[in-house]
């Protein structure tokens, strides 16, 4: 003889409850994208998320210098005459960003819109003078004197 624990309406609403459950575990368990950084040049563009952030706080001081060295993962060609178009989402355009060559800031204030435009000579030129033929360039994204995220990429000196 068998007997029904549950009737066919309460296997049902376990079943659905089961099922929402899961589902929100598997959420629970994405992370949050970082915000995107984007660089094109001509018809080539690539994006990167952050490679340090912290849900849009400061990041530990601790951290800082090891996020400012981190190796660019995306790398884009730029010939000297090419426009180098730089896009950031809103909410970093909102606080501010700043571009950085080698690791050092390039400018004083940090620039409040998502998007601008520089030509490509601007990056192939070393802190003595000397020509080069790649350059690390990253955004750091800063709300006053506290940096929020760091992007970074590679940018080779097309031929």
């Amino acid at each position: 003889m068998t007997v029904a624990f549950f009737s066919g309406k309460r296997r049902r609403a376990a079943a659905a409850l089961g099922a929402v459950s899961a589902g929100l575990l598997v959420l629970s368990a994405c992370d949050k994208p970082t915000p995107l950084a984007t660089v094109t040049v001509g018809t080539d563009s690539v994006h990167t998320e952050a490679a340090c952030y912290n849900d849009g706080k400061a990041i530990k001081e601790s951290l800082l210098q090891g996020c400012l060295t981190e190796k660019p993962a995306k790398t884009i060609k730029v010939a000297f005459d090419d426009k180098v178009r730089m896009g950031v989402d809103p909410e970093i355009a909102d606080n501010g960003w700043t571009l950085l060559f080698g690791g050092q800031p390039v400018e004083q204030e940090p620039y409040k819109n998502s998007y601008r435009t520089i030509p490509g000579n601007a990056f192939f030129s070393s802190q003595t003078g000397e020509p080069t033929s790649k350059t690390a360039v990253s955004i750091m994204e800063t709300k006053g004197k506290k940096v929020i995220g760091i992007w970074h990429f590679q940018f080779e000196k097309a031929s």
